[in-house]
């Protein structure tokens, strides 16, 4: 028995809570996983886990043992990536989860430098707008914005992104261009819904101009779950959006776009890089968001606003 191999397949089983899933994520059999997990309880003289037809669970001695695993396994991924040169060039494979938008348009465009500064990390790359489990999924970070809910995850806030209001050309000369806020929520005004993958529904608009505050829903016939979609319905003028601003950088030098409403003010959106409590911050995963700082501070800053204007 490798005792290694085995205290990684029954890590990944704990945190996935199936053989199967354990399996998949360590691109192994799960007869192989089972073997191992069975020969580890074998050599600790112990039960790990209680196994039913249903479903694993962890026993009281396997959760001990789970904490020290993968304290151990977290250290000795450490003193690989710390030898001699391994401690400047960290090595290996990373498995991170990226909003669409900011994929494509920020951080895709900037990887061959990560990838001349770390020319020994696989960057395992999913992008996709969708609530990540980090666990099932065996994913070492996801990047999140918006206020996290899940409590039990770990995460370093990266940036702020300001936002802005827009809507095309066309939709502007067929609706009128609204003065007031307010206006959105008239009956022949439409905005396009952007719906967060936790709720589902359509996110409500929160703006402030010295005292007056307001939350606007407004009336869509669009709304949509991926923000490279939101922002192609914006363009081809089925209403009015809110967007971050490095979004709509492109969109504006191309006339695509026209900003709204520019002496409101609204709430930056936090940018999160999050990951499991349980998940060691090892070197690889410390640099990566060490880079998504520096590289959303150079290729997403607030656009300045024209003279007498607020900063939105």
């Amino acid at each position: 028995m490798d005792r290694i191999d085995a205290m990684q397949a029954f890590v990944r089983v704990v945190e996935t809570g199936s053989f199967t899933k354990a399996a998949e994520t360590l691109q192994a059999s799960k007869t192989r996983v089972t073997q191992l997990v069975k020969q580890l309880e074998t050599h600790l003289r112990v039960e790990l886990l209680h196994r039913t037809t249903r479903k694993v669970n962890v026993t009281a001695d396997g959760a001990a043992y789970y904490e020290r695993a993968v304290r151990l396994l977290a250290d000795l991924d450490d003193a690989e990536t710390s030898l001699s040169a391994a401690s400047d060039t960290p090595r290996g494979r990373l498995r991170v989860d990226v909003p669409t938008p900011l994929a494509s348009l920020v951080v895709v465009p900037a990887l061959p430098g990560f990838h001349a500064r770390y020319p020994d990390l696989q960057l395992d790359l999913g992008v996709s707008d969708r609530k990540v489990d980090l666990i099932d999924e065996n994913v070492d970070c996801v990047v999140r914005g918006g206020e996290l809910s899940e409590t039990s995850l770990r995460a370093r806030h990266v940036a702020d992104l300001p936002l802005g209001v827009y809507a095309a050309p066309d939709y502007l000369a067929r609706n009128g261009t609204p003065e007031h806020p307010q206006a959105l929520e008239d009956s022949h005004h439409r905005i396009i819904g952007y719906r967060g993958s936790r709720s589902g529904r359509p996110l409500a608009h929160v703006m402030q101009r010295g005292d007056e505050q307001l939350s606007l829903q407004g009336r869509h016939v669009l709304s949509v779950d991926d923000g490279n979609a939101y922002l192609a319905a914006g363009i081809a003028g089925m209403g009015v959006m809110w967007l971050p601003q490095y979004m709509a950088r492109t969109p504006l030098a191309r006339g695509e776009l026209v900003p709204l409403f520019e002496d409101w003010q609204l709430q930056a959106m936090p940018l999160y890089v999050a990951f499991p409590p349980s998940r060691h911050v090892s070197r690889k995963l410390r640099v990566f968001i060490d880079w998504m700082v520096e590289v959303l501070a150079e290729h997403a800053p607030a656009i300045q606003p024209p003279a007498g204007h607020a900063v939105a």
